[in-house]
């Protein structure tokens, strides 16, 4: 497997071992709990962390945790469905915009204060700078969608029929599922950083990373790529 150290001593200075705060960082992408609700588990097993540590971790190795993985993920499909959902950030709306493949990989997701050109602009162009370019892309008829896919992707077709993007719409619901209980949406940074790693880890679960392939069982496979990445960073 091609991966690449991200920080060698990313866990140095911490009073916890690397399985421990990985191992709260996996529960709390992957369930939905409160990091009270993970500080809990761990004290029935008799591990005295608080949740504001368990905050700090999520925060500091989700994004290591992406970024070592990236060598290993699946080449994304050439159909997109783009579309945005909102999430309330410290009591204010912000538009989140997600795209999946016909696999159901979550491609990118990007949190904007606006629904706009500029900010549709922003998050295709990071997109097909890491995935290239789909043959067709699937969205509703919001203005700034029509206009960044016929100005940067003229070449492919885009649908905007009644029912063509359930398949990104479906998605947001787990994405909200998920975002329910969690307390951590205080600004934006913590916000795109809860984002990705959920997707980071549907992911994962869904199999689209050369990650936890080995696992015993289907549902172990996540726990399974989390040991392989503590490897890494």
């Amino acid at each position: 497997m091609n991966r690449r150290a991200v920080e060698s001593d990313s866990f140095a200075g911490y009073r916890f071992p690397p399985e421990v705060i990985l191992l709260a960082v996996r529960w709390y992408l992957r369930y939905g709990l409160s990091y009270r609700g993970v500080e809990e588990l761990f004290a029935e097993r008799g591990i005295d962390v608080d949740h504001v540590s368990i905050f700090r971790w999520v925060q500091r190795f989700t994004p290591l945790l992406i970024d070592a993985a990236r060598p290993c993920r699946h080449a994304v499909g050439d159909r997109w469905f783009v579309d945005e959902t909102y999430v309330r950030v410290a009591g204010v709306w912000r538009y989140v915009y997600r795209a999946v493949d016909q696999y159901g990989q979550v491609i990118d997701v990007y949190v904007s204060k606006r629904r706009n050109i500029a900010a549709a602009t922003h998050f295709f162009e990071t997109a097909l700078a890491g995935h290239g370019r789909p043959t067709e892309v699937s969205s509703d008829l919001a203005a700034p969608l029509l206009s960044v896919v016929d100005e940067l992707i003229p070449e492919a077709f885009h649908d905007t029929e009644q029912y063509a993007n359930n398949r990104i719409e479906w998605d947001h619901g787990r994405l909200k599922a998920r975002l329910q209980p969690m307390r951590g949406l205080s600004t934006d940074r913590t916000a795109s950083v809860i984002i990705r790693g959920h997707a980071f880890v549907q992911n994962l679960r869904r199999g689209h990373y050369e990650l936890g392939a080995e696992a015993d069982r289907k549902h172990l496979r996540l726990a399974a790529a989390f040991d392989e990445l503590a490897d890494v960073i």
